[in-house]
C-alpha cells in the first residue's frame, strides 16, 4: 500500500510523531487549513476551528475526518456522506473536564457572592449526553435534585425522569445546557428561555456559544444570579459587552483537561488508522504526564459547602483563567493553544 497523506492541526496534543512511520504527514494551524492544502490529502485530524464544507473539499482525496472533540457543528455530513467521506468524532472525550470546570466555577461563584447552595436545591441540566450525565453524577453525589431535559433521549428511552424545559427552568436553581449545537438548539437561550428562569438562578454555558442569543442574555442578568461562560458567539471576536457582564469568563476552555485531550488525540488516531489499516495503531493512547497530571478521586459526601469550594478550587482554581482572560481576550486563540492542560477529578 503507498504512503496515505495526512494533514493534521498542528494544536492537536500527542500528535506529532505518531503516524511518521506509516503516512507522511503535514501539520497546519486549523483555522488556515486551505483547500491547496487537502487537495492531496487522504485524511484529516481537526479541531473545531477547521470548517470541513465544499469549500475545504471540492476536488481533495480525502476519504477519512477525524476530529478530536466531541463537536460537529464545523464538519457538512451531507456533502461527506455524499463524497464517501468517513467522519469520526471524540464522543465523550472531554466530559470529565467539563463536569469539573461547572463545579468549580458553580462553587467558585457561590462563594464570591454570598451564595448558599443547599442539598436539595434543584440542579437544571439541559443535554443528558456524555458530558451531561458526568454533571448529573456530580450534582447527585453532592445531594442536589437533578432536573433533566433531553427531547432525543426521552423520545427513545420513555419521559420518565426527563422534563420539559419549560418545567426545568420554572424549577431550577442551576441551569447549566450540555446540548450539540444543530437546528433544534440554535439560538434556544433565547428572551422566553431567560423570562422563565428563576430570578437569582445560575446560569451556566459550556456547550456552544451559539445556542444563546447574546442580546436575550444581556437583557436577563440584572434578573439571574451568577452568569458563567465557556463558549461564545463568533469566536475569537467574543462580544466584549457580555465578557464584561458574566462572572466568570473562559475562552472555550472548559474541557481542556489533561485526560480530555488524551482521550480526543486517542479516539482521532485509533478512527484514522482502523480507516486505513494501520494495524499497530488500532489502540494507540498517548503515554506520558507523572503522577501531579494523574485524576484526582474525591469524596465529598458530608462535606459543607465551605470544603466542596475548598477542594473544588485546590484542584482547579478556576478564577485564575478568567483573570487571565480579562487581562487579553483578544488572545482568545493564543490562550487556548498555550493552555495548561489540569488534570480531572473524579467520584464514585
Amino acid at each position: 500500500m503507498d504512503r496515505i497523506k495526512i494533514v493534521a492541526d498542528r494544536n492537536i496534543p500527542f500528535l506529532e510523531g505518531v503516524f511518521e512511520p506509516y503516512a507522511d504527514v503535514v501539520y497546519i494551524d486549523g483555522r488556515s487549513m486551505t483547500k491547496e492544502d487537502v487537495a492531496d490529502a487522504d485524511a484529516l485530524i481537526i479541531r473545531t476551528r477547521t470548517r470541513c464544507n465544499a469549500e475545504l473539499l471540492d476536488g481533495s482525496k480525502v476519504s477519512m475526518i477525524a476530529t478530536a472533540t466531541i463537536g460537529t457543528d464545523h464538519i457538512d455530513f451531507d456533502y461527506c456522506n455524499s463524497h464517501g467521506i468517513e467522519v469520526h468524532n471524540a464522543q465523550g472525550c472531554n466530559a470529565g473536564g467539563v463536569m469539573q470546570y461547572v463545579f468549580s466555577a458553580l462553587y467558585g461563584t457561590a462563594s464570591r457572592k454570598g451564595i448558599k447552595l443547599s442539598p436539595g436545591d434543584n440542579f437544571g441540566i439541559i443535554g443528558v449526553g456524555n458530558v451531561g450525565r458526568l454533571v448529573e453524577h456530580m450534582a447527585r453525589h453532592i445531594g442536589f435534585n437533578v432536573l433533566r431535559c433531553d427531547p432525543p433521549r426521552a423520545e427513545k428511552e420513555g419521559p420518565e425522569g426527563f422534563c420539559s424545559l419549560e418545567h426545568l427552568l420554572l424549577n431550577s436553581r442551576i441551569v447549566t445546557i450540555h446540548t450539540p449545537l444543530d437546528a433544534t438548539t440554535r439560538r434556544m437561550a433565547d428572551e422566553n428561555f431567560f423570562n422563565l428562569m428563576r430570578p437569582g438562578a445560575f446560569f451556566i454555558n459550556t456547550s456552544r456559544g451559539e445556542v444563546v442569543d447574546d442580546n436575550a442574555l444581556m437583557e436577563a442578568i440584572p434578573k439571574l444570579g451568577p452568569v458563567i461562560i465557556d463558549t461564545w458567539n463568533n469566536e475569537p471576536d467574543i462580544n466584549m459587552e457580555l465578557l464584561e457582564m458574566v462572572d466568570i469568563a473562559t475562552p472555550h476552555i472548559a474541557g481542556y483537561s489533561y485526560q480530555g485531550k488524551q482521550n480526543g488525540t486517542a479516539s482521532s488516531v485509533q478512527a484514522v488508522a482502523r480507516h486505513f489499516g494501520i494495524a499497530p495503531l488500532y489502540d494507540f493512547f498517548p503515554q506520558g504526564g507523572g503522577p501531579e497530571l494523574k485524576p484526582v478521586h474525591l469524596d465529598l459526601t458530608g462535606m459543607n459547602q465551605g470544603q466542596i469550594t475548598a477542594v473544588l478550587q485546590y484542584n482547579y482554581p478556576i478564577f485564575t483563567d478568567d483573570f487571565m482572560f480579562r487581562m487579553e481576550p483578544e488572545h482568545f486563540e493564543k490562550f487556548r493553544s498555550e493552555y495548561n492542560y489540569r488534570r480531572e477529578i473524579y467520584v464514585d
